[in-house]
């Protein structure tokens, strides 16, 4: 059973966002709006152990991919996630205080072109629980980064979201063979 020190631990919670996980969204995955409860139960048991909480935002202007010469994420999965609208805003069912850290992202990895790493040096983090969605796409991305940076990351395996159930056990097998650890949300323990 893993265990995670509340001091040196945060659980990051990856694009739980109205365009993703309610079914009004313009990416909307039911798994995504089920991995809610398990995503909101991580975080309550974090905040009671004194863990810190981050959460990420996909959020992208109309004009980002405008002068795209290979990256354009509007021609892989449509506009989605535009700054400023309801699809963007972190979905009403988290419970986000002013103690929690929420990163504003523009790619699938939460660390490239953000302060996330700087923020979690600053307050003496090393670990990551991480949850969320899409488990192949944001979460997997954003844990190989902080695998590469020397973070502990480590997948929640029952509270991350997806398209197709394949996606998502090959997330988790790739995440645990390469570059990090997974577990499910019964077995984290804070001490």
């Amino acid at each position: 059973m893993p265990t995670f020190d509340p001091e040196r631990t945060a659980v990051v919670v990856v694009d739980v966002q109205n365009g993703f996980c309610h079914p009004e969204g313009s990416l909307y995955a039911p798994a995504s709006e089920e991995a809610l409860d398990p995503v909101t139960d991580l975080v309550s048991r974090a905040r009671d152990a004194g863990a810190s909480v981050v959460y990420t935002r996909d959020v992208h202007t109309e004009a980002q991919f405008e002068d795209a010469h290979y990256y354009d994420e509007f021609e892989r999965w449509g506009e989605h996630v535009v700054e400023g609208t309801w699809d963007a805003q972190l979905h009403d069912r988290l419970d986000v205080r002013d103690a929690d850290h929420v990163v504003e992202k523009h790619t699938y990895d939460a660390f490239y072109q953000t302060e996330l790493a700087g923020w979690l040096d600053a307050h003496g983090i090393d670990d990551l629980l991480l949850c969320g969605t899409l488990a192949n796409v944001c979460v997997l991305h954003t844990a190989s980064s902080a695998g590469l940076r020397d973070y502990r990351p480590v997948l929640v395996e029952d509270a991350v979201g997806y398209i197709e159930e394949a996606h998502r056990e090959y997330a988790l097998d790739h995440a645990d063979w390469l570059f990090g650890e997974v577990t499910d949300l019964a077995a984290v323990d804070f001490d």
